[in-house]
């Protein structure tokens, strides 16, 4: 059975949404896209590939949420110390 490639690419924005820092955000909303095209293409095609969208939509999940917290920390500090 043929791997989704949306899912693919879901999965390796959400891993890169938890590894790089600032610009990560970007790539998770990216990923959340991705997730969805790519649900929808498995729903139509029958391709495999469901649990790499999972997976991604979790790691872009956290990373958002990561990132989130960082940038609250970051700027927390900048404007209240």
């Amino acid at each position: 059975m043929k791997t989704n490639s949306n899912a693919v690419i879901a999965l390796i924005l959400g891993i890169l949404c938890i590894v790089i820092p600032f610009i990560g955000l970007a790539f998770g909303i990216a990923g959340i896209i991705y997730y969805r095209k790519a649900l929808n293409e498995i729903e139509q095609t029958n391709e495999g590939g469901k649990g790499f969208a999972s997976a991604g939509i979790v790691c872009c999940i956290a990373g958002i949420i990561l990132e989130v917290i960082g940038l609250f920390i970051v700027f927390s500090r900048f404007f209240f110390w």
